[in-house]
């Protein structure tokens, strides 16, 4: 790049992102909803950021900023808060939320489950139950049917392997399981949700203009001790459970990890047009760290001060270098690739900004070798609830005051901002 900014194509998608249960507030009819009542969080979402009401508001702030598209979520537990009974209201409120969108210019990323599931569907068994996959499909169909011709881009599932790990492995969502087994079930029932929907949201779209795909959360994993056997067996086994194996089953229609299980699903494969990719950081692998018997998760960042001189304010990670390995990896899929989260929480706003600004140029270095990258969203559009750390982390590039509901935008916006109204990445700062 000898320039001192890179010029992404025309059309690009420069975005943020939002989760239905981190900002609307009064999800009452939702997994998250009971488990934060029976006090398993640090503190309940509540009115989160009243997004439901003030969407509006939200949307003139993103379109100020220079923002093309928009990644949010649909509240499966609005629209069917008892089985079988669906709210046509809450429906509607979607269709306007598109609508709204569209009205300012903003192309919608709609996202169909992220993290949230109706209370009845837990009850019977959540999505270790069979019935999780076909209740699923009737979901899709509603949003479908109702968003007909309104809506392009597609993400059935956010992060399912995440969604995966922090609810039926490490038990820190609901239904709070420990078991491998179940993480086995539930990650097969996912990938026949996500070929299902796949199917009903391009036969919705009727002239063939859907494009649809999951949000695929993509770490680097790192061996822990780089001499020690255990920790690369380890480190290969947990990039195969978390990466590999899923991308493969949603183009070949097979799931594998040797030594683990394999399964197959035909009617997944060949079932992704883009790929949606998260980045937040490597994380590093130790033998026999993980919980349930799911060897390798978390070795602590602290025994890697020269290997991870900086973090965010949660301790993550910071490596743009490893971003770049992301995208350059997963262009072998020949897919087009949306950067559906990068962002972090800092406590100062200033190294927020450096933070999105490093990996946009991660980006840029990637697209210069051939990563096929159509748009990028920021995580998040506003501070949000943050799941079991509730309000503490800030991630929004638009600050919230939670007692008043006030917005304010901060300069990690503007500067945002700045990049998205001139379609380019500068190289020459950092």
């Amino acid at each position: 790049m000898g320039s001192s900014s890179f010029t992404v194509p025309r059309g690009f998608l420069w975005a943020a992102a939002t989760s239905a249960h981190q900002v609307e507030g009064g999800n009452i009819h939702s997994d998250w909803w009971a488990w934060e009542q029976a006090g398993r969080v640090a503190e309940p979402s509540g009115a989160a950021c009243e997004h439901y009401q003030r969407y509006a508001q939200d949307f003139d702030l993103a379109a100020s900023l220079g923002h093309t598209a928009h990644r949010f979520s649909i509240e499966w537990s609005r629209l069917e808060p008892s089985e079988g009974a669906w709210d046509d209201q809450a429906l509607a409120h979607y269709v306007d939320v598109v609508r709204a969108l569209r009205a300012r210019g903003l192309e919608p990323l709609v996202t169909l489950h992220h993290f949230t599931t109706p209370q009845w569907l837990v009850a019977e068994g959540g999505w270790a139950a069979p019935k999780s996959v076909e209740a699923f499909l009737r979901y899709a169909g509603r949003v479908a049917g109702a968003l007909r011709g309104l809506v392009k881009f597609w993400i059935t599932i956010n992060e399912p392997m995440v969604y995966v790990n922090m609810h039926y492995v490490e038990g820190v969502g609901p239904p709070g399981a420990h078991s491998l087994r179940d993480a086995l079930r539930v990650t097969e029932h996912l990938i026949r949700a996500h070929a299902g929907a796949y199917r009903i949201l391009h036969e919705a779209s009727g002239a063939g203009d859907a494009r649809v795909s999951i949000a695929k959360h993509a770490p680097v994993f790192v061996p822990c001790r780089r001499w020690h056997p255990g920790d690369l067996a380890a480190t290969a086994v947990t990039d195969r459970v978390f990466n590999g194996a899923m991308l493969e089953a949603l183009t070949t229609g097979r799931w594998s990890v040797p030594g683990v299980a394999a399964f197959t699903v035909p009617d997944a494969a060949g079932t992704l047009d883009f790929l949606g990719i998260n980045f937040y950081g490597r994380q590093f692998i130790r033998l026999g760290r993980g919980n349930a018997g799911w060897k390798g998760c978390g070795c602590d960042l602290g025994h890697h001060p020269r290997e991870v001189p900086e973090r965010t304010s949660m301790g993550w990670d910071v490596h743009p270098d490893s971003f770049t390995r992301t995208l350059l990896r997963w262009r072998r899929l020949k897919l087009p690739i949306i950067v559906t989260e990068n962002g972090t929480t800092m406590a100062d706003d200033a190294d927020r900004w450096r933070f999105i600004l490093r990996h946009l140029q991660a980006a840029a270095r990637a697209m210069e070798q051939g990563a096929d990258i159509i748009g990028f969203c920021v995580w998040s559009l506003l501070d949000n609830f943050e799941w079991a750390q509730g309000y503490g982390p800030r991630f929004g590039v638009i600050e919230v005051d939670y007692q008043t509901q006030a917005r304010r935008v901060r300069d990690s916006a503007r500067r945002y901002a700045d990049v998205c109204r001139s379609n380019a990445i500068p190289l020459d700062v950092v």
